[in-house]
């Protein structure tokens, strides 16, 4: 390793990627908080994968909040490191990461907003090996996110992790909110057709037909009470068998997790899975092609000593990792 000699407060690796700000040099909680502090995209002449923050939360039908959910996941990712033990890789040396900044949204107009969202992260995606992983926002920004994914690699198969299920109709006659975008994504093409799974589904819902519906549109789901039934072996399982071989898409609600482990967020759900059962099931999903990711829904407003906002910087950390290993 050593330090670039442009940018000195960047580490370089062996393998010529620029990696994070050296914590020898300068301490973890000084500096800019950009994601796990790498280095921004115009900073290098070319990247792998781009963390990109959306803060937009026009979609919540409950406590907004999440438009602060970037800067809140950059601040709590100061304490990432550059190796990866339980999967023996070095993401930031085998991958030029960078973080793209944000993608300004209109926080007055839904359509606007998933408009210019969608040219964002296609922006991002010049070349087919690019990969994105997006900072919510609320989870309205799936939509476009996987519109802009889909010119790039066509339809996709979904891993979704989710309180809810987010395939409902409308709210308030609005058809793109943060509870409609794979219900919208199903009906556009969007997904490989009976090749997606919500994990970690649980609470009420309107109506028994909301579940009858869901599978229509070619969801299997994986509840969260599957779990203490099945463990999670059981679970991966299900996730690695349903998806194939097809590019995959994960969506990461951070109200997937337990209120005790994500109080802070704007719909949350009693019973919800452990952040240790969450990565071994990303852990296992090592070697599929994800060619995007989103984590969604944290709102620092709600939350207690950054719990949230530091489970949610490990699961982009996690994604990083699959997405640098393939």
């Amino acid at each position: 390793m050593s330090t670039d000699g442009e940018n000195m407060q960047y580490v370089r690796s062996e393998t010529g990627m620029l990696g994070q700000v050296d914590a020898q040099a300068v301490p973890r909680y000084a500096g800019l908080a950009t994601f796990a502090r790498l280095p921004q995209r115009h900073e290098v002449d070319d990247y792998d994968i781009a963390v990109v923050g959306v803060p937009f939360d026009g979609g919540v039908t409950y406590r907004p909040g999440a438009r602060f959910g970037p800067a809140a996941i950059r601040q709590a990712s100061r304490l990432l490191k550059p190796y990866h033990p339980a999967l023996d890789v070095s993401p930031f040396a085998q991958a030029q990461v960078v973080d793209a900044g944000d993608i300004a949204a209109n926080p007055f107009d839904i359509t606007v907003a998933v408009d210019e969202i969608r040219a964002g992260v296609r922006g991002l995606l010049t070349r087919p090996e690019q990969r994105v992983v997006l900072l919510g926002g609320d989870h309205t920004i799936a939509l476009p996110s996987l519109q802009a994914v889909n010119e790039v690699h066509g339809p996709v198969a979904l891993v979704h992790f989710d309180a809810h299920l987010d395939t409902w109709d409308t709210y308030f006659g609005a058809p793109c909110t943060h509870g409609t975008p794979f219900r919208r994504a199903s009906e556009q093409g969007l997904l490989v057709k009976d090749h997606s799974a919500h994990v970690g589904i649980r609470g009420s819902l309107y109506d028994r037909a909301d579940l009858l519906e869901d599978a229509e549109l070619g969801f299997t789901v994986v509840h969260c009470r599957d779990i203490d039934r099945i463990g999670v072996d059981g679970v991966i399982e299900r996730v690695l068998e349903r998806v194939g071989a097809h590019p995959v898409y994960v969506s990461i609600d951070i109200d997937v997790l337990d209120p005790a482990f994500a109080p802070g967020t704007g719909t949350p759900e009693i019973g919800g899975m452990t952040s240790r059962e969450l990565v071994a099931v990303l852990r296992a999903m090592r070697g599929l092609n994800i060619v995007a990711a989103d984590i969604v829904e944290v709102a620092p407003a709600y939350d207690q000593a950054e719990v949230t906002a530091v489970a949610a910087a490990n699961l982009a950390y996690e994604l990083i990792t699959l997405m640098a290993d393939r």
